[in-house]
């Protein structure tokens, strides 16, 4: 009965987080500026991922290098990834926008044997030349709207995602995972807030739609999948948890097809079967 929880909140998790570029793509088409969209989406994900910490008992602050370390990932890293993320979706449907950035995983492999002295093994290497050929699928003939421009962000967010994890790893490895999130969230509120006040491109929702979005987001595609993953993941460990959210691009891509209208062609489908292919054999190593 556990597993079958587990394995059902992972799923809640994915489900949540996959609607993600939907709502980017709504929130754009109501006028929301990207730093809008993510400082409104960080503080009042902050509010409640600090409540539910609260509640059972598990919230307290980080001190000294911890601390630092902490909110440079979330400042720098989880905040430079969001908005890589959201500025793809003007270029990209929001199917393509998240089977792209779920080529993160591999790259963590690949990051993992350049500074940490990981070894490839043959199913890495072969995971890693599934996730590419992919993405050569898609960006070479996807009629689907495969913008370079496009293309570029969102793996430069998968980049920056992979990094985000790989550090978090070495200078953080002892931290609980929802503790960090705890701290990462409001440091990226944070650094849109600067950002977006020095560009100008800050504002404050101004109309019922609008603020509807902004909480989607914040609620629905941000703090519920948080709290679900890890409800998860306690109950199923990070292997599983890992493979069963794989859904979450495919939940994008059918969304994106059902709500806005994105095309989904057959280069779409097998380009995207083979990132997910590469990521489901690194995940099951």
């Amino acid at each position: 009965m556990s597993d079958r929880l587990g394995t059902a909140l992972v799923i809640v998790s994915a489900v949540g987080f996959g609607t993600l570029g939907i709502l980017g793509k709504l929130a754009a088409g109501a006028g929301l500026s990207i730093p809008t969209v993510l400082f409104f989406r960080f503080l009042l994900a902050t509010a409640l991922v600090w409540a539910g910490l609260a509640v059972r008992g598990r919230l307290r602050r980080f001190s000294g290098r911890t601390l630092l370390v902490g909110l440079g990932l979330g400042a720098f890293g989880y905040a430079a990834m969001s908005g890589l993320y959201f500025w793809g979706l003007s270029f990209l449907t929001a199917g393509l926008v998240g089977i792209l950035l779920y080529t993160y995983p591999v790259i963590v492999v690949v990051l993992s044997a350049l500074f940490l002295d990981e070894r490839i093994t043959r199913r890495t290497g072969v995971a890693l030349v599934l996730a590419l050929v992919g993405v050569a699928l898609i960006t070479g003939g996807d009629p689907a709207g495969a913008d370079p421009r496009g293309i570029v962000v969102v793996l430069a967010a998968a980049v920056v995602y992979a990094s985000y994890i790989t550090a978090s790893r070495v200078a953080l490895d002892a931290v609980p995972a929802d503790l960090l999130t705890a701290h990462v969230l409001p440091a990226a509120a944070c650094a849109y807030l600067v950002y977006g006040s020095a560009t100008g491109t800050l504002s404050v929702p101004d109309s019922g739609s609008q603020w509807l979005i902004v909480a989607a987001i914040a609620v629905l595609a941000t703090a519920l999948p948080i709290f679900t993953f890890f409800a998860g993941l306690g109950r199923i460990g990070a292997s599983r948890a890992s493979i069963v959210s794989t859904v979450e691009p495919v939940v994008t891509l059918l969304l994106g097809a059902a709500i806005l209208a994105e095309p989904v062609t057959p280069v779409t489908v097998l380009g995207g079967a083979s990132v997910l292919a590469g990521v489901l054999l690194v995940q099951a190593e």
